[in-house]
């Protein structure tokens, strides 16, 4: 059988010495969903990271408010940085720990959080210093959806 260069070939008849190009509809699936599963797993880090450090406050002021430890004066029984959470406060004797470590910001790959205290404008990139009421990323990259990091 002998083909013109203008006429396809049938499906299944390809003349012997030519291979077919390109990938095929499972080949494009499998690496879709590899990538797919691939970002998935990336996005909640970021907030994971931010709610482990949310769940150490939460715990310290929960800890502070039953009158376990004194804290400073105004601070709302807020923890004064982050590092009492790793370093813990005495209480009856006995070191509470909040947090082991302080946990590394995906975006920035850094310890180094934003922190605002309970005085300050919820929108405030400033700490007054007095206390730690929440943290947020120091990023300045927009995720996918619009958003800065920072406002997660």
């Amino acid at each position: 059988m002998q083909y013109l260069a203008s006429k396809p070939f049938p499906v299944g008849m390809i003349p012997k010495g030519k291979t077919q190009r390109g990938f095929t509809l499972i080949e494009l699936i499998a690496a879709t969903t590899i990538l797919v599963t691939l970002t998935l797993l990336a996005i909640p880090l970021a907030t994971v990271s931010i709610k482990r450090v949310r769940d150490g406050i939460d715990r310290y002021k929960d800890t502070c408010d039953r009158a376990a430890f004194r804290s400073k004066a105004g601070s709302e029984c807020y923890p004064p940085d982050l590092d009492t959470l790793v370093n813990g406060e005495d209480v009856n004797g006995k070191k509470l720990k909040f947090l082991r470590r302080i946990p590394i910001d995906p975006m920035t790959h850094t310890t180094d959080w934003g922190i605002r205290s309970w005085q300050d404008d919820p929108n405030s990139d400033s700490w007054s210093g007095d206390d730690v009421f929440d943290v947020y990323s120091k990023s300045q990259r927009t995720a996918l959806d619009g958003t800065k990091y920072k406002d997660w």
